[in-house]
């Protein structure tokens, strides 16, 4: 059996290629936009991807099955529930997918179970075997993929878990992928599908989720990327016994903000969306930038690492370092669909427009080639970020904003801090008074420069951030 993950540490995104080395049947499992990886290591593996699963309509980023599906002519295929804008092959619960030899032509069973060709008594199937579980929770149409080498071994090999169940957490069940139902019956559903199919499975058997650490698809990922069903029996918290109402109750609460562009992913994943453009990024004049933000809404995105940023950047340009969570924070301060301009440093820019495109942020117009030179030569145009040191004090009549995640801030804050997580801060901005000062702070004093950035470009007039954030406060104190 050929088995790879592909780990994306910028959106904890994993995604799997399975194949089996005796027919060269593949499958790819929730794949990325960008497809290059997954083709190369199938062609020198001697595979044919030849079926597309997707465990679930990701909100996080945007697939990559439309790309993969013109790349090879696989089919796309989701759990049974989905409804979607293109052809796909829809996956019964329990159904079995055979990649090995005297497998059916289309890599499924037949009514039976058994593959048959030409009226004749069929060969019973051999290699590596697929099963999906339906378990919805996370969304309607969530499912899992559990992993034989045989299909008669005695144990699964593993059990791709999607977003049902993380190393370390279980899928929340409050995204707005989950449309038309509360998050108390999604997550009834998810405390079902976890204890009725996956914790059925042997505690040998192999965890492999769709994300790890610092997805905001669950609050307590692990760092790992792989566990065993026994681990997460013994060490999971959602997992843990207890009635099903308290399991609901746990798992609605405290979960991270959902940045704004989870639901145009959504339906992007659901629908359809045009297939990546790899070309560069235009190089564009500052003079052309100005114009588009002028005449086309566009924005300037700063991309520049964190310190070149505070220490000049255009007046109203927005921020996300590349050395960060670019995409997911450029998805919570940008709404889809908005033209952008990259402010990137030199020989960046192809790959600030890519981390975009994997979240369906298309619309890059261009970038500006030398920024360096640009503020240098056009002060008139630039602002610093203001920046407030541990222990200096804000002004006494300082709106103190909390950005970090509502866990985060539950487990403790800055006295009169107000909560008003980065995620959603393009609409809960609304509630602060422009015109009087705002000291803002993070965790460590990242989120707290991009949210300074957002208010800045909303005419907010005395805009601070804490310098280390509650970490450094915290330590200042201690």
């Amino acid at each position: 059996m050929h088995f790879a993950q592909y780990y994306l540490d910028c959106l904890s995104q994993a995604s799997y290629l399975i194949g089996d080395e005796t027919t060269g049947r593949a499958v790819l499992v929730d794949p990325r936009r960008d497809i290059d990886d997954y083709l190369r290591d199938a062609e020198a593996a001697g595979l044919r991807i030849e079926l597309i699963i997707e465990t679930h309509f990701h909100a996080d980023f945007l697939s990559g099955h439309l790309e993969l599906a013109r790349a090879t002519g696989a089919t796309i295929a989701f759990g049974e529930a989905a409804e979607t804008g293109y052809p796909i092959r829809r996956l019964r619960d329990g159904e079995r997918i055979f990649l090995g030899a005297d497998a059916a032509a289309d890599g499924s069973d037949g009514a039976d179970g058994v593959a048959a060709a030409d009226g004749a008594a069929a060969a019973a199937p051999s290699g590596v075997t697929l099963t999906i579980l339906a378990t919805p929770g996370h969304t309607p149409e969530s499912i899992c993929v559990v992993v034989h080498e045989q299909p008669d071994a005695p144990e699964p090999y593993g059990v791709l878990t999607g977003d049902t169940l993380f190393v370390g957490d279980v899928g929340r069940p409050d995204l707005l992928a989950a449309t038309g139902l509360t998050p108390e019956e999604m997550a009834g559903r998810l405390h079902r599908s976890l204890h009725d199919k996956l914790l059925t499975l042997p505690d040998a058997t192999r965890v492999f989720p769709a994300h790890g650490a610092g997805s905001a698809c669950g609050r307590n990922l692990s760092t790992e990327t792989t566990s065993t069903i026994g681990e997460q029996r013994r060490y999971n918290y959602a997992l843990q016994p207890m009635p099903e109402a308290e399991f609901v109750r746990l798992v609605t609460a405290g979960q991270p903000a959902t940045p704004g562009y989870f639901a145009h992913d959504a339906a992007l994943n659901r629908d359809g969306h045009p297939l990546l453009d790899t070309a560069p990024p235009a190089a564009l004049t500052l003079d052309a930038a100005l114009a588009a933000c002028r005449d086309a809404g566009a924005v300037l995105l700063d991309s520049r690492p964190l310190a070149a940023y505070t220490e000049a950047h255009f007046t109203g340009s927005l921020h996300t370092s590349l050395d960060t969570r670019f995409a997911e924070y450029a998805g919570s301060v940008v709404e889809p669909g908005t033209p952008i301009v990259l402010i990137s440093d030199p020989g960046t820019e192809s790959e600030a427009r890519l981390r975009l495109a994997r979240i369906g942020y298309d619309h890059v117009l261009g970038h500006v080639p030398d920024p360096a030179a640009e503020l240098a030569r056009r002060p008139d145009l630039v602002t610093r970020t203001h920046r407030l040191a541990v222990g200096e004090e804000p002004p006494a009549d300082a709106q103190l904003i909390d950005v970090r995640n509502p866990s985060e801030y539950a487990a403790g804050a800055l006295p009169n801090a107000v909560n008003l997580p980065l995620a959603t801060l393009p609409t809960s901005c609304a509630t602060l008074d422009p015109d009087r000062p705002v000291v803002l702070y993070c965790r460590s004093g990242s989120r707290s420069v991009i949210a300074a950035a957002l208010l800045e470009a909303r005419g907010f007039r005395d805009v601070r951030d804490i310098v280390g954030g509650y970490e450094g406060a915290v330590s200042a104190c201690g």
